[in-house]
């Protein structure tokens, strides 16, 4: 993953749900210490973040738990429909962040 920008969304998906976590084990009567740290390194990412994307994301993350997602033999492992051709070039040049034209979510491609 070349995209300096895709890399930061997936790292803040990651985070993201680290945050949720911890806020699902808190609900249930346990202390869980780390939250103040996660929510901090949030900021800290999302502040590298351009805010069309973050917009994107964040419009992606109310309808979906992971809006980010890899593709696998040309597949969106979210909906698992076949990426069209065009679009796994320019996905996996890394030049532009992609979304999936079934879903809607972020794609990525790793090897």
């Amino acid at each position: 993953m070349l995209n300096k920008q895709l890399e930061l969304l997936v790292t803040l998906q990651d985070v993201d749900i680290m945050i949720k976590d911890v806020e699902d084990v808190k609900q249930i009567g346990f202390d869980v210490k780390g939250r103040e740290e996660l929510q901090a390194a949030r900021d800290e990412i999302i502040g590298k973040i351009n805010k069309p994307l973050q917009f994107n994301y964040e419009k992606l993350k109310k309808h979906y738990k992971r809006s980010i997602v890899p593709v696998k033999d040309d597949v969106c492992l979210g909906c698992f429909m076949r990426v069209p051709t065009q679009l796994i070039t320019r996905g996996r040049s890394d030049q532009d962040v992609i979304n999936c034209e079934g879903c809607g979510r972020i794609l990525y491609w790793y090897e």
